[in-house]
């Protein structure tokens, strides 16, 4: 890791939830360059798979899924724990592959100052000293057009698959956490990217964090 560690000064570790096609990995990815600060989105997956030896496939299927059993039942008032796994249930549930990716992420939150993105990080650093939740979103039109220039997806497909993992990641945030993913209430700044581009996005965050005392 090759972040800014954490000594006797005040604490940052911020976490970035986002609508698919607002732009959200590029804030994050210019924001921990500016910051110099360790940056964690997929790459958690590896480290989860290091830490459980579970194979890295197992996490992709279930990242930011909320599990087979949302797709035949809808469980709203179920918040799993947060801690480890029970190891007399199946080893690669969703469930469990939840628990120890939260495991690492609480993990990364003690050792170093990092920014995190997705993955219910907000939940699962829940109450942490110097936790910044941070969600970024835009209109669809935004998404659409910046989709399909990232050649995320071809023009037909593109407002279809926006949705599809839009109500992806809302499902899991609700599983896991029992609220609503683009609630107002579970962040502490929201940002519009259609309005101010990501550029924008990043020097707001900037400046949100001078604002609360952060020495950046």
């Amino acid at each position: 890791m090759g972040g800014r560690h954490i000594k006797d000064g005040k604490r940052l570790v911020i976490t970035i939830g986002r609508q698919f096609g607002s732009g959200g990995c590029e804030v994050g990815t210019k924001l921990a360059q500016e910051l110099g600060l360790d940056f964690y989105d997929k790459n958690i997956l590896r480290m989860n798979s290091d830490e459980s030896g579970i194979k890295e496939s197992y996490y992709y299927m279930a990242d930011e899924k909320a599990g087979n059993k949302l797709l035949y039942k809808i469980i709203k008032s179920l918040t799993p724990e947060k801690g480890a796994p029970s190891f007399g249930s199946d080893l690669t549930s969703a469930d469990n592959l939840f628990r120890f990716q939260s495991e690492v992420i609480r993990k990364l939150a003690a050792e170093e100052d990092c920014i995190i993105m997705g993955r219910c990080a907000d939940y699962v650093l829940e109450g942490m000293e110097g936790l910044v939740r941070v969600f970024i979103y835009a209109d669809m039109d935004f998404r659409e057009k910046r989709t399909i220039e990232k050649e995320y997806y071809a023009a037909k497909d593109a407002k279809k698959n926006i949705k599809r993992i839009d109500r992806e990641r809302r499902d899991y945030f609700r599983y896991y956490t029992g609220k609503e993913w683009e609630f107002p209430e579970n962040y502490d700044l929201m940002i519009n990217t259609a309005a101010i581009r990501t550029d924008g996005a990043v020097e707001t965050i900037k400046n949100y964090l001078k604002v609360r005392g952060f020495e950046i």
